[in-house]
């Protein structure tokens, strides 16, 4: 694996646990703070496991409840089926809608069908999909800016069956043509670049001056936070490490944040995709994680490092997390 591109990271070649590197090799680890899971994640993988113990196996998730392998790899082993299809799904089920949220559709399909469908969409994404019903009764038509193709983007314009503009980068808003501009509003996938969406948010103000912005920012604030985390990192240290998934949007934007400050980056989806010549001559190494990342696999890391020369491990100061969201009706002890 090399250093990221935006089309996302290439696969590293596995490297014995117990290899060293010369003497040019890492010293030091600094942890970010925070790093890895954020609420919207927890609430979402307990959602599987209690539905597991309450209904036993299997249990249906449309899509990978989060986007980590390691996460849904273990639900996997205990019970967990993940569908794309609803075809997929026997009559009677429980179903499990991702974290990522789905389209009206998916829903009413769901529904048709009488599955007994938990809904483990993350309160920030249900919150854009609010704003967009609520608004879309009063006229509006909607500017979103994410990734095609991503669940999230895909449930949120799936929200309406027409009126709903996705862009992907700046150069995107100079080619749309809403219907109108009266009543005209942005919304933003929550796990993008905050940098990146600042600018196309930028770009769209410029070209339509009275289009309604979010009361709140759209993109959350585990997103905003592991970024702010890296930005402080990377002024102190030598290559930036991310554990999470490739199909990870937040663990991704992480990477490319740190190349984008001039640091050397790279994202792992487990320890053994670490390369040592990633180190060499890279003393001071950071540490961060992806919001779908579990601890797990960043201690893993961390003695892989260890195992290639570092020597002390510190956490930096960062913002402590404390958010929590309830659980579904029916899920609660």
């Amino acid at each position: 694996m090399g250093p990221l591109s935006d089309a996302g990271p290439a696969q590293g070649a596995n490297v014995p646990s117990g290899g060293s590197v010369s003497a040019g090799g890492p010293k030091s680890i600094l942890l970010a703070e925070p790093r890895g899971f954020c609420a919207g994640v927890d609430r979402a993988i307990d959602i599987v496991e209690r539905a597991l113990e309450k209904f036993g196996r299997p249990i249906y998730v449309r899509h990978e409840i989060v986007h980590n392998t390691f996460v849904v790899n273990d639900l996997k082993h205990k019970g967990a089926i993940f569908i794309e299809d609803l075809d997929d799904v026997p009559p009677g089920a429980t179903l499990v809608f991702s974290a990522h949220g789905v389209s009206k559709a998916v829903q009413a399909e769901a529904a048709a069908r009488g599955f007994h469908v938990f809904d483990a969409t993350c309160p920030l994404v249900t919150k854009v999909h609010i704003e967009v019903a609520k608004l879309a009764k009063e006229g509006y038509e909607f500017i979103m800016i994410g990734h095609k193709g991503h669940p999230e983007v895909e449930g949120t314009m799936g929200q309406l069956e027409h009126g709903i503009h996705l862009v992907e980068e700046v150069a995107d808003v100079a080619r749309i043509q809403p219907s109108q501009t009266e009543r005209l509003a942005v919304v933003t996938q929550t796990t993008l670049s905050v940098d990146d969406a600042a600018a196309i948010s930028a770009a769209i103000k410029q070209r339509f001056p009275t289009i309604r912005e979010p009361k709140q920012q759209d993109i959350c604030y585990a997103t905003q936070n592991r970024q702010d985390a890296v930005k402080m990192m990377s002024r102190d240290v030598d290559v930036v490490i991310v554990v999470g998934s490739p199909t990870s949007s937040n663990s991704n934007r992480l990477a490319e944040l740190a190349r984008k400050l001039g640091v050397a980056s790279y994202m792992v989806d487990s320890p053994s995709e670490l390369k040592a010549e990633w180190l060499e001559d890279k003393q001071r190494v950071g540490l961060t994680a992806g919001a779908s990342a579990p601890d797990v696999l960043v201690q893993e890391v961390i003695d892989r490092i260890k195992a290639l020369g570092a020597v002390s491990v510190r956490k930096m100061d960062g913002i402590v997390e404390t958010v929590k969201f309830p659980l579904p009706k029916g899920l609660k002890l």
